[in-house]
């Protein structure tokens, strides 16, 4: 605990919590209204600790859309636990990190899922014909308090320590509603402890694997076992599922788990190939064109002033890890289509036909086809005719701020 709440751990700490924002816990103290407290305050915090006696706050229940469907489940803790959970995780991570299995890639220094997704591919490539793709039904949510206390403890004799991680996992979850819940299971994610104590979790797992020879990826509870033939795959699945019901009260999740061909295999938004491309999942694609659509909507309030800046932030964020595909014939195919939705937003946006007809000569449009402002199209097919495109060519867009990043590359 005095490694935890040493200066040099805390500040590193503190600039983590401070980089990553978020919003505030129960309490709703934002990031700066917490740092003013701990200034004056932070002396008898870390007695406490030291001493034994802290008691974390509980935490704020905050659901979000899953990509794939459905609802996750977070729980929120309050910015001064998030500060003590981050300097528990970093004096923590280096005393499990060495015992972890290098075939696990999430939340772990050094290592992304881009790691993952080449370890896979390398799989794929030395003749593993079949995936099993091993979904945790509502994993972080049903983590045994039990078993996880007794994997930490034999790495940790600290018993403030291990008092505390309790307390966290324990701490009651508030719901939007004020109904405080008692938690006898899981570890939410929302706080920075969580993804540590996942991982530690599961090490067992991996060592089964291992000791199975059995080739895998694991990244968080997003688990890919590569199997030379589909019977093998079959068998593996069943055991598993008995396995990890056995030693570590998880339910695999038989309506998402599956075997198949490792061609065309999903994993972590990207598909790989037999030949060793690399290129973006369906549902990868479709959570672009949905962005695409709510960003070109015509009805969105933004300032066009603004609109470069929020374009050019999500396709940053978004290129910045899709990159890593080897094959972009798709994307590509989708150019035409993103352009599309971008000059139909100009087109509504300069509202009716006068409005058009200015536009329109500003950009360099004359004679007859000026006539087109007052067209009676619809703005979906307005937006590939001719003139559209002569007057928002894509070069006029992409130094407007509204560029393709894969073009560039390529």
């Amino acid at each position: 605990m005095e490694r935890v709440v040493s200066r040099e751990n805390m500040v590193a700490a503190w600039q983590q919590v401070k980089a990553n924002a978020g919003a505030g816990g129960v309490d709703r103290k934002t990031v700066d209204a917490t740092h003013r407290h701990l200034v004056s305050h932070w002396p008898g915090i870390a007695e406490k600790l030291v001493a034994g006696t802290y008691r974390p706050g509980a935490v704020r229940a905050v659901t979000i859309p899953k990509p794939n469907g459905g609802e996750r489940l977070l729980g929120i803790p309050n910015v001064q636990d998030r500060l003590i959970q981050q300097g528990l995780s970093q004096v923590l991570g280096e005393v499990f990190e060495p015992k972890m299995s290098e075939h696990s890639y999430g939340f772990r220094r050094g290592r992304s899922a881009h790691d993952a997704v080449a370890a896979a591919r390398d799989h794929v490539l030395s003749g593993k014909r079949y995936v099993v793709d091993l979904d945790l039904k509502q994993f972080f949510d049903q983590v045994d308090h039990d078993i996880l206390m007794e994997q930490v403890k034999r790495e940790v004799t600290d018993k403030r320590v291990l008092r505390l991680i309790g307390q966290y996992l324990r701490a009651p979850m508030v719901q939007a509603d004020g109904r405080r819940e008692k938690r006898q299971r899981g570890t939410p994610q929302g706080g920075p402890l969580s993804p540590l104590l996942a991982n530690i979790y599961l090490t067992s797992l991996d060592r089964e694997l291992e000791a199975r020879g059995i080739a895998f990826v694991r990244y968080a509870d997003d688990i890919q076992l590569y199997i030379g033939s589909l019977r093998a795959a079959e068998r593996l699945l069943a055991s598993l599922s008995q396995w990890l019901q056995r030693h570590l009260k998880l339910e695999v999740n038989a309506d998402k788990s599956g075997r198949g061909p490792s061609d065309g295999a999903t994993l972590l938004g990207f598909r790989l190939h037999a030949n060793g491309e690399i290129d973006l999942a369906p549902r990868s694609l479709e959570r672009l064109k949905d962005e695409v659509r709510a960003q070109w909507d015509a009805r969105c309030s933004l300032p066009l002033t603004e609109r470069p800046q929020r374009w050019r932030e999500y396709l940053t964020g978004w290129w910045g890890y899709f990159r890593f595909a080897t094959c972009w014939r798709q994307v590509c195919g989708l150019s035409g289509w993103i352009r599309r939705h971008q000059r139909k937003y100009f087109w509504l946006r300069w509202h009716h036909p006068r409005g058009r007809l200015r536009a329109l000569q500003r950009l360099g449009i004359q004679g007859r086809a000026l006539g087109q402002a007052w067209s009676r199209r619809g703005a979906w097919r307005m937006a590939r005719h001719p003139v559209l495109h002569t007057a928002l060519p894509n070069a006029r867009l992409s130094r407007w701020g509204f560029g393709l990043p894969w073009h560039s590359a390529a």
